[in-house]
């Protein structure tokens, strides 16, 4: 079967210019869907161009607020545009599983470490028996180089326990700027800090 080609992105804090240029990339690139991993808004303003350029393409879309979009927003922004936000849930694109948590272990849309692994678990057995599997969040794991990355943004405890039971073939994440493409193993899951220039990934 073909590759799921995936482009995933974060961290546009609210700049429809690079929405705009990762929607033509995407289109450029002819991937399958693309994955936006939280912080789209900055802080819930400027919500305007941020979904519109992927939908004008025909692109499809999945997202999952950061710390800086409200849960409320990440839903809005969905329903507005007819995507999906993946926040404990899940979805399947040919045979891969794609399941996600937004939000961030800091910061004002804060979760602690067992939410952040339950809503992670909630998706997770949707898609469990499918062979390829794709995890998305916001935060980065802990015990990572991202997380060494930053003396004050610590990495997740709840996504790293995830990575360990559920094992994905690959974590998809953004959250800490300094990190940007970096990627890394954890067991046999690759971790990718896909950042706001984005990423192209086949499984």
């Amino acid at each position: 079967m073909k590759k799921l080609k995936i482009l995933s992105a974060g961290d546009i804090h609210g700049d429809s210019s690079a929405a705009k240029k990762l929607a033509i990339l995407a289109e450029k690139e002819k991937v399958d869907l693309v994955i936006l991993c939280g912080d789209i808004t900055n802080f819930h303003l400027d919500t305007q161009n941020l979904i519109k350029p992927f939908k004008e393409k025909n692109l499809k879309l999945l997202l999952i607020p950061g710390n800086h979009d409200s849960f409320a927003t990440a839903d809005f922004l969905a329903e507005l545009y007819g995507v999906k936000n993946i926040h404990g849930y899940s979805v399947q694109y040919k045979n891969v599983g794609i399941f996600g948590c937004g939000g961030a272990n800091i910061g004002t849309e804060q979760l602690n470490e067992d939410e952040i692994y339950n809503t992670l678990k909630k998706g997770f057995t949707q898609i469990k028996d499918l062979k390829k599997r794709v995890m998305v969040t916001h935060v980065h794991p802990n015990k990572t180089k991202m997380e060494n990355l930053s003396s004050f943004i610590p990495g997740s405890k709840g996504v790293k326990k995830a990575i360990d039971n559920f094992k994905p073939d690959i974590l998809l994440c953004s959250h800490i700027h300094e990190a940007e493409g970096l990627e890394e193993k954890i067991g046999k899951t690759r971790v990718i800090h896909v950042g706001r220039q984005g990423k192209i990934i086949e499984i």
